[in-house]
């Protein structure tokens, strides 16, 4: 078996399994351990996966702050943010996480029908200054500086009160085994609350965080109503998501 194959087959179980354990690698390929944990090292320096003890789990995402990322948000995440604000409804209530795609759902949400914006990011609510027809409610709390979103007994405690028709989820990383997921704790733990007091819960994912996992697990797949991705990603890599969560929508 030639190398760039066996490493597009590891590639494949670690996506099925969430892991890959060289010991059974080895033995499925009739290979020594020595020349699976090369490839792992190699495919590691590559980017391609993260090496642990016995094996390899799939890259955990760089987290860079907000500042970081509004630098590079791009035409993907305006597509997203289009799709996701054209799914507001006049009089509904709905909640915007933090981050960049979100923001750009605050931008293009519609000026023509009068809706409810309830969000834990300050940098989300002043993007609705000037919306003529967005009633905005911030939930208070402490604050996580790098997604600059509230976190904590109080936010929890706030966003307990409100029932919004849908949450729009932002996380850091998404697989099929190892669900959504995100790299601060609290800020996981804040995510799950919004989605269990929420009617609905979408994520929004761009390409570069499929068959990813952070620390941290929000939800699984499952358990959102719907998954907004660009269009144009292969039915091959999406086929293990779909046997999850059906409602998976292209932007």
């Amino acid at each position: 078996m030639l190398t760039t194959q066996r490493k597009s087959l590891i590639l494949d179980i670690l996506r099925r399994d969430g892991q890959v354990i060289a010991k059974r690698v080895a033995e499925e390929f009739s290979l020594s351990e020595d020349t699976i944990r090369r490839d792992l090292r190699e495919m590691a320096g590559e980017g391609l996966l993260r090496r642990v003890h016995g094996g390899a789990l799939p890259v955990s995402p760089d987290l860079p702050d907000l500042s970081a990322r509004r630098a590079v948000a791009s035409e993907t995440k305006q597509r997203l943010g289009a799709f996701a604000a054209a799914m507001v409804k006049a009089g509904q209530m709905i909640f915007l996480d933090g981050g960049t795609t979100t923001a750009e759902i605050a931008k293009r949400l519609p000026r023509d029908i009068a809706f409810t914006v309830a969000t834990h990011s300050p940098t989300i609510a002043a993007e609705l200054e000037h919306h003529p027809t967005a009633e905005v409610i911030l939930t208070g709390g402490r604050l996580y500086k790098h997604s600059m979103v509230a976190t904590g007994a109080a936010a929890m405690s706030a966003i307990a009160q409100l029932r919004p028709d849908i949450f729009f989820l932002g996380v850091t990383a998404a697989h099929p085994v190892h669900g959504l997921s995100t790299g601060d704790f609290e800020e996981a733990a804040i995510k799950r609350h919004i989605a269990r007091c929420s009617v609905e819960t979408y994520v929004m994912l761009t390409e570069d965080k499929l068959d990813r996992a952070s620390p941290c697990p929000v939800l699984g797949i499952g358990d959102v109503s719907g998954m907004i991705i660009p269009e144009g990603i292969g039915e091959e890599r999406l086929a293990p998501y779909r046997a999850l969560n059906g409602a998976i929508l292209e932007a």
